[in-house]
């Protein structure tokens, strides 16, 4: 039990110096990053919608082709 305790405590020691350690990304560097992630988000919806959209024309031509 006290190997767990002591074991425990090493990892938080650890854990807490390496957080210092972290180069944290300021305000224009986090609002940046946000910004592309949310472009690339609207993106990406955009090109599934389109195929979306492309496969229900294609798959409703077929079935008035063949009468269904």
């Amino acid at each position: 039990m006290i190997q767990k305790i002591t074991e425990t405590k090493t990892f938080i020691e650890e854990s807490w110096a390496e957080l210092q350690r972290v180069t944290w990304p300021d305000y224009e560097q986090l609002k940046n990053a946000t910004l592309v992630i949310i472009a690339f988000s609207v993106a990406v919806s955009l090109v599934i919608w389109i195929m979306d959209v492309s496969s229900r024309t294609v798959v409703n031509l077929i079935l008035r082709v063949f009468g269904a």
